[in-house]
């Protein structure tokens, strides 16, 4: 998702009338693409003819060496050489990327999936590519990433909370996010999210008023994703209000909260660490209605692996990996189970959270 494409707003005054195009790769570009990279034409012509690569060669070419120990696990499919990676009990198929196309692919899964850090857009690359020295060249990337580093900060410690979940929508949390006053002048977040999945829902607010919670609450929580068992927040007034009291009475949601002394017992502490950074990567230009990218930000935020989980929070949520645009310009393998009967896929899902 290209965080700076998404339009501010489908309004033409708004001024993000202009949305980049995605460059597609078909098979035939591809074929191309690494027949004229001369470290992956080699790997070819040898899993082609049978024919091994000579000495000479090697050494013109220093990272053929590297690219050569994966020689049992690369494979031709329709032209175009893959790399296969056993992901549990799933065989994944990397594309082995040409040197000329790993700056756009970086480019992609990083500045435009909201500047997120090294884990995540490292698992973004290897679930969908592969090439040598990827770990080196993410890094690289990062860490010379001009709007990262203006806005790097110290990683926050998770809050220390001693809370046991086991399924989806048993525990949900919510807090708000206070920011600087944007050109619509809205300056309150309420960040909603999940303990068990760590999936984030963040709605830019014109305020804190319980009517303005319940509402948010309501239309962009519980109606597209089902009601919580149990619903965490401060001792906000407005968290303790009359109004979400009766919300959580006619939805049969046990409310609990936290206490004064220790505020940050709510998880959703690091989260809003998170989508604060990631805003804080924006274009100066896009800072004034950062309110707009909100959304953007925080569904790329799902899409990526989270570290206490070792799962993107929508595959937790819903069972299955979400397709990205480069998945769609690089007509990336998908892990497709089949299922005959609706009922075999519910056990495939429930299977996957157990």
């Amino acid at each position: 998702m290209h965080v700076d494409a998404i339009p501010c707003s489908f309004d033409q005054n708004e001024g993000c009338d202009n949305l980049p195009e995605v460059p597609t790769f078909g098979e035939t570009d591809l074929m191309e693409k690494q027949r004229s990279d001369p470290i992956i034409h080699e790997i070819i012509h040898q899993l082609e003819t049978g024919e091994t690569i000579p000495p000479p060669v090697r050494q013109e070419l220093p990272t053929l060496p590297l690219l050569m120990r994966e020689l049992k696990k690369l494979e031709l499919r329709n032209g175009i050489l893959y790399r296969r990676r056993q992901e549990g009990e799933h065989i994944q198929y990397q594309l082995v990327l040409p040197d000329s196309l790993r700056g756009m692919v970086l480019t992609c899964l990083h500045d435009e999936m909201g500047h997120l850090g090294i884990e995540r857009t490292l698992d973004l690359a290897r679930s969908r590519f592969y090439w040598p020295r990827m770990v080196a060249d993410v890094e690289r990337k990062i860490r010379t990433c001009p709007r990262c580093v203006c806005h790097k900060s110290l990683p926050e410690k998770a809050p220390l909370v001693n809370t046991k979940v086991t399924r989806p929508l048993e525990l949900v949390c919510m807090d708000f996010l206070s920011i600087e006053p944007d050109s619509k002048n809205t300056k309150d977040v309420l960040v909603t999210t999940d303990f068990f999945t760590k999936y984030a829902v963040a709605v830019p607010t014109s305020n804190q008023k319980s009517r303005t919670v319940a509402k948010a609450l309501w239309e962009n929580f519980i109606v597209p994703y089902g009601i919580p068992e149990k619903l965490h927040s401060d001792q906000g007034a407005d968290f303790e209000s009359k109004t979400i009291k009766e919300l959580c009475q006619l939805m049969g949601i046990h409310k609990i909260r936290t206490t004064p002394y220790h505020p940050r017992g709510n998880p959703v502490e690091r989260f809003n660490h998170t989508l604060l950074s990631m805003l804080g990567t924006l274009k100066e230009c896009d800072k004034v209605h950062w309110s707009s990218f909100v959304k953007p930000l925080v569904h790329a935020y799902n899409c990526t692996k989270h570290d206490s989980t070792g799962f993107t929070p929508y595959e937790l949520m819903f069972g299955r990996q979400l397709r990205l645009p480069i998945d769609l310009a690089f007509n990336v393998p998908q892990n497709r189970e089949q299922f005959k009967m609706h009922s075999q896929y519910v056990r495939g899902c429930k299977e996957l959270m157990t």
